[in-house]
């Protein structure tokens, strides 16, 4: 029999690179060589990429912020008796509710990830947090207003973006209910908050998930930023003729330019070549799955949940948008 002293040593689990430890690798390399990087950034090209990037970065860093305050708060000082009383008992109908509630908060994509986390490390049920986490930044008061704004004359864009939204929430939710799997979802641990005042464990939650998130937002804002140059202007003139490859197109334009639902309805509005029905798509699916939200989706829940998640999100985004546009616009 081998003793305890004789058992062979564990090796030691590998630890894998996240997009903290990436985004300090970029910018430990822009430091070391920041003189031949001002050299690229001559370009036009270049220029309108960092644009972009800091643009995105700035628009989506204090939604994020507000996310990562309302999940920490969650974490610590909501007892998980509220969700019990808030929701339905039964998962189907608790999907609908939630997706409802989304009027309630007024942020954007990015903080509708870290809360959506945090309610279900709370206990929520995973179908009505995802379906929370797609409906709160398209159905929201703030986006409504920005829709109307961006669509003067058109009461029935607004409604329609308020019903396809809700509408493809909660068929992804019932979607989840069906086919989805508890293994799909590994949440990161957050610290030990035994043994700490509730605000010590308030703060450190926030430090935690603002690192965390802010790493895969980073990281999806720099690929945005590259898909968004290089993705030609001129094929959409010769796209927009074509009803069906109309919605298509603008529905990936979404995912690539990856603007905040507070912004996107103006740039919707300034695509007047294309039908209000593709236009639709676009402000269905931007706030449901883009580049940088893909990236946040797979820090919150994991990689396999954001490739099976996301795909499965824009195309029932886009088929609602279609039947919703057909009868509304």
């Amino acid at each position: 029999m081998v003793s305890v002293q004789d058992a062979p040593p564990k090796a030691p689990t590998p630890r894998r690179l996240g997009s903290v430890e990436v985004l300090a690798g970029v910018l430990i390399a822009v430091v070391v060589f920041r003189g031949p990087l001002v050299g690229l950034f001559d370009s036009p090209a270049a220029r309108t990429w960092a644009t972009i990037f800091v643009s995105i970065v700035v628009q989506a860093l204090p939604f994020l912020v507000f996310g990562v305050l309302i999940s920490a708060a969650i974490a610590v000082f909501v007892p998980t008796s509220f969700f019990v009383r808030a929701l339905p008992r039964h998962p189907a109908l608790a999907v609908p509710v939630a997706g409802v509630a989304g009027v309630a908060l007024p942020g954007c994509e990015c903080g509708s990830v870290p809360i959506a986390g945090g309610l279900v490390r709370r206990g929520v049920a995973p179908a009505a947090a995802l379906t929370f986490l797609l409906s709160a930044p398209a159905v929201n008061p703030v986006v409504l207003v920005a829709t109307a704004v961006a669509f003067p004359g058109r009461p029935e864009m607004v409604l329609a973006r308020f019903v396809a939204s809700v509408l493809t929430a909660v068929a992804m939710g019932w979607l989840w209910l069906r086919f989805g799997r508890a293994e799909w979802i590994r949440i990161p641990p957050r610290p030990d908050l035994g043994g700490v005042s509730r605000w010590t464990g308030f703060w450190l939650s926030v430090r935690h998930d603002a690192i965390h998130a802010g790493g895969f937002l980073v990281v999806g804002g720099l690929t945005a930023a590259f898909l968004n140059v290089t993705v030609p202007r001129q094929w959409l003139d010769a796209i927009a003729e074509q009803p069906v490859l109309a919605v298509l197109a603008l529905a990936l334009l979404a995912v690539l330019l990856s603007i905040c639902s507070e912004a996107d309805a103006f740039v919707a509005a300034s695509l007047t070549q294309f039908s209000l029905t593709a236009r639709l798509a676009f402000l269905v699916v931007g706030p449901m799955i883009d580049v940088k939200l893909f990236a946040m989706q797979a820090g919150t829940f994991g990689r396999g949940f954001a490739l099976r998640f996301g795909p499965v999100t824009f195309t029932v985004a886009v088929l609602v948008s279609v039947l919703v546009g057909g009868l509304l616009l």
